[in-house]
């Protein structure tokens, strides 16, 4: 069965907050002789990505957010990956009284050189997300579905992150130029962080997994 992996990028009054869906496809591969069966191939598929308008409420972006998980694609096989930084930690404590049906990751964001996890919350470096999201792309781990709204919009920011490098020698990572938004980034990230989380060894549980399949057009809600 496919599981879907769920990202959620919150915004704040200048920032989108984004809303991404990914697949873990099962499919099927290459013969194996020796173990005398079909290799297990999966590969992660963007199936969905949204923009909230700017301003909107975040009781209205938690309704929205539940809507996605609980449609009929997702409802029961999801995974959600959401943004705890800043302002987020209110907004995961909304999303857990609301019930999606989902296991809920609460990731705080940090520039850290490690992941750690405490108290229900995850601590990520942002440097973990964008350099796993920019591997999964450059080695055909993720595929973009045709078709996306915002296809064109992921594409522009993930051409506009850089790596700087801070005045005590920290990497940071985020968009090149000020005003450009990195949300759509974020959220996908986010997803696919969440479906890495859940198969650690590789998307297809062994080391002989590589992307593969036939794209087609998904549609979640």
């Amino acid at each position: 069965m496919n599981r879907y992996f769920v990202g959620v990028d919150l915004g704040q009054a200048k920032d989108f907050t984004a809303i991404a869906a990914v697949e873990r496809a099962e499919l099927t591969g290459g013969w194996d002789p020796a173990m005398y069966a079909w290799r297990k191939v999966a590969a992660l598929r963007l199936r969905y990505l949204e923009r909230a308008p700017l301003g909107t409420p975040y009781p209205e972006v938690v309704e929205r957010v539940v809507q996605v998980a609980r449609s009929r694609e997702l409802a029961g096989r999801c995974q959600m990956a959401v943004d705890a930084t800043g302002v987020g930690r209110p907004v995961v404590d909304l999303l857990r009284k609301a019930r999606p049906g989902c296991t809920i990751l609460a990731a705080t964001i940090t520039g850290g050189e490690r992941e750690s996890h405490e108290a229900g919350y995850y601590r990520v470096p942002k440097r973990d997300l964008i350099t796993g999201l920019q591997v999964l792309l450059q080695t055909g781990g993720l595929q973009i579905a045709g078709g996306l709204k915002h296809g064109p919009a992921l594409a522009a920011e993930m051409a506009e992150m850089r790596v700087k490098v801070s005045g005590a020698g920290r990497e940071q990572y985020g968009a090149w130029r000020e005003g450009t938004h990195d949300d759509l980034v974020f959220a996908v990230a986010l997803a696919c962080w969440a479906a890495l989380k859940s198969y650690p060894g590789g998307l297809s549980g062994d080391e002989r997994w590589r992307g593969a399949g036939e794209e087609r057009k998904g549609r979640i809600v």
